[in-house]
């Protein structure tokens, strides 16, 4: 179960504070519940965090970072991770910043950094996973037996 918060404030107001949520979020929604994607929303995101509402949720979709990220470090601080959606490759994040202000003094927690190694990890093995369920056959054979696509081809 995927929350999708708003662009616009209040989620557009049904189209009084912007319109994409209703031409371009709603209709998106809707083609990936089409693939059997539980999606939900788009929720206003000032109030979706405050009101308690992310917990019926596996997952929050943000539209962009600062949106997400001040509702995740409220609730999450110190054993977070973010994942960034979208990308070619794999991006996780500790829910806390850079950290140069205590940088080389020995008291940071490495804990939410170690987990967004874990995810990060976690993710990259359902990719390559998920890839691999998909290939041609013959490919699929050669990367089990670990062989480049070429060798796997001529074999």
């Amino acid at each position: 179960r995927i929350a999708v918060l708003g662009l616009n404030p209040h989620a557009g107001d049904d189209g009084v504070l912007g319109k994409e949520e209703q031409t371009i979020i709603k209709p998106a929604m809707q083609e990936v519940q089409g693939k059997n994607l539980l999606t939900f929303g788009p929720y206003a995101a000032d109030g979706f965090f405050g009101s308690g509402a992310w917990k019926k949720y596996d997952a929050v979709l943000s539209m962009y970072h600062d949106q997400g990220l001040v509702g995740f470090k409220s609730l999450a601080f110190g054993g977070g991770v973010n994942f960034t959606a979208g990308l070619p490759g794999v991006r996780t994040s500790p829910d806390h910043g850079t950290g140069f202000d205590i940088a080389g003094q020995g008291i940071a927690d490495a804990g939410s950094m170690q987990q967004a190694i874990f995810a990060a990890v976690g993710i990259f093995k359902q990719r390559y996973q998920y890839d691999l369920d998909r290939a041609n056959p013959i490919i699929r054979q050669g990367k089990a037996q670990g062989k480049g696509h070429r060798e796997a081809a001529d074999n």
